[in-house]
């Protein structure tokens, strides 16, 4: 195969691309996917990269929302109080959340080997919010790039709320009237 331009007439057609076709966010059965290693065919590729590997977005945002919280001083992901409350409800609902709404809190835009990810934080009272979010950008991009192979090019933090020692009685109360 020639990696030279062809001329044709007036114009000049570039060379086909060789190696694995670029990595392309597309949708699959109403979930978006990126394609993150498009892979080879044929006896002489190595096993291992045969084939095609797929990423749902839920993927992403699943691993983002427990990397964010891991660190020490989050309470939770989403909003405040109204928010946190419904959604606690959800949870509990057999098929409203799934396992307790990892994905909460948390939006990713997926590109075709980059992704952004955007986090609604509550932080615990007395925390250091800076070093809180320094901690949170650090784990959220390590477990992705570390899980996904996908670059982090930022993670972008929201304080929603703070959480105090107190609110829990009146949070476990609302749940209980309702």
């Amino acid at each position: 195969m020639t990696t030279s331009a062809v001329t044709s007439g007036a114009k000049t057609v570039p060379p086909a691309p060789s190696g694995p076709p670029p990595h392309v966010p597309t949708r699959t059965g109403g979930q978006d996917t990126t394609t993150v290693d498009a892979g080879r065919r044929g006896v002489d590729a190595p096993a291992g990269t045969r084939g095609k590997t797929i990423i749902a977005t839920g993927v992403v945002e699943k691993i983002a929302g427990m990397a964010a919280r891991e660190v020490p001083g989050v309470y939770a992901l989403g909003g405040g109080g109204l928010s946190r409350t419904l959604g606690a409800v959800r949870d509990r609902v057999p098929g409203g959340g799934g396992r307790a709404g990892l994905g909460r809190g948390v939006k990713v835009e997926v590109g075709e080997r980059q992704t952004a990810i955007d986090l609604d934080v509550i932080v615990e009272y007395g925390v250091s919010i800076q070093d809180c979010a320094t901690d949170i950008r650090e784990n959220v991009i390590s477990a992705l790039e570390r899980i996904t192979g996908l670059e982090v090019v930022e993670v972008n933090i929201s304080i929603g709320d703070v959480h105090l020692p107190d609110d829990d009685t009146a949070q476990d109360s609302d749940l209980r009237l309702q």
